[in-house]
């Protein structure tokens, strides 16, 4: 239709009709004098748009489905996050519960060789710092560690500090084979030095070259002057293999230290010493031997012969002493033999 004066005038009166059909309709309710007029459209375009309603739902149902994809997606990422956060709790309460048991241990160790302690967490191994057995604890100089404490932890001897920052310290373990510790046996008081191999056991060297050593003996620190780099007491390990004596000044021997290097986790620093030496007090208390009984068994006596000590032992049960059975005859008289007559002859 071209754009002309005339098809502006249909368009207004148009415009204007629909206007008034609306304003009647709405004042009419349900009596609206185009009531009839709807209900005829409706029942004409009703199935039109039924079959386009159905056509056309597919669509709607897809283009929906991709709107809520999103929602979906974000609501199964948190459902994934809320699991692995439970998943990590319940990783989390194991790993507490074993943390405890080592704080305990290492509380207890304290306390009985009455060390003051800096509870310590390895954050970090050394092996960026060389070829050297080192870790790295969440302690430093605003938490009052020093240079040359002996680090220790519940099961004995880890190390000493080296390197002191401001909130991190570093700790050369007793494994280092730059480590050497001072060492006393445990009741013979023998000395000697200690010196890391890595992975090996430490190898101890003996002062006395005569000194009497046994696989399972124990050792301890020996401490150092001012209890710095080691305070004494601290358990260091045991003796698992011995060199003979070659009848020099000095005896090696190999002992396997009470704690487990590559599994560390909580620590403790020393910054107090004991006020007098624990000596062997911190040393684990070692198992009482289960009691050994022995059972001896009998044999039975061949047919036909008495077992000896039955007698006495039955004679003893029928409340007669032994000395008054060996007075008793034998055997008894039978009742219905009688005596002979004295001056009868046979």
């Amino acid at each position: 239709m071209r754009d002309t004066r005339e098809s502006r005038l249909l368009l207004v009166l148009l415009i204007a009709i629909a206007f008034a059909l609306i304003t009647v309709d709405i004042r009419g309710g349900q009596e609206s004098p185009v009531d009839g007029a709807r209900q005829a459209a409706a029942a004409v375009f009703g199935p039109v748009e039924n079959g386009v309603a159905s056509a056309v739902d597919p669509i709607g149902n897809a283009i929906g489905a991709v709107r809520d994809s999103g929602e979906r997606h974000d609501r199964i990422a948190a459902l994934e996050q809320e699991n692995a956060a439970l998943k990590a709790r319940l990783g989390s309460d194991d790993r507490n519960r074993s943390r405890l048991r080592e704080l305990d241990a290492m509380l207890k160790t304290a306390g009985a060789g009455q060390y003051g302690i800096k509870g310590a967490e390895v954050i970090a191994i050394g092996a960026a710092q060389g070829f050297s057995w080192t870790v790295t604890i969440d302690v430093g100089a605003r938490d009052g560690i020093r240079r040359d404490m002996t680090v220790l932890n519940g099961s004995g001897l880890v190390g000493r500090v080296t390197t002191v920052g401001p909130s991190t310290s570093t700790v050369l373990l007793a494994n280092d084979p730059d480590f050497t510790v001072g060492t006393r046996m445990e009741k013979t008081d023998e000395l000697g030095f200690a010196t890391g191999q890595g992975d090996r056991p430490l190898l101890v060297q003996l002062l006395n070259g005569k000194a009497k050593v046994k696989a399972g003996d124990r050792l301890v620190t020996f401490g150092s002057q001012a209890d710095k780099p080691f305070v004494p007491g601290v358990p260091v390990g045991e003796v698992v293999r011995v060199d003979p004596s070659g009848g020099g000044l000095t005896r090696n021997i190999y002992v396997r230290p009470y704690v487990g290097f590559t599994k560390l986790d909580i620590v403790g620093v020393v910054v107090q010493a004991p006020r007098t030496d624990p000596r062997d007090m911190v040393l684990p208390q070692k198992p009482k031997p289960a009691p050994t009984v022995t059972v001896t068994v009998t044999p039975p006596p061949p047919d036909g012969q008495q077992q000896p000590g039955a007698n006495q032992n039955q004679a003893q049960q029928q409340g007669v002493k032994p000395e008054d059975q060996a007075r008793q005859p034998n055997q008894q008289q039978p009742q219905d033999q009688q005596p002979q007559d004295q001056g009868e002859t046979p």
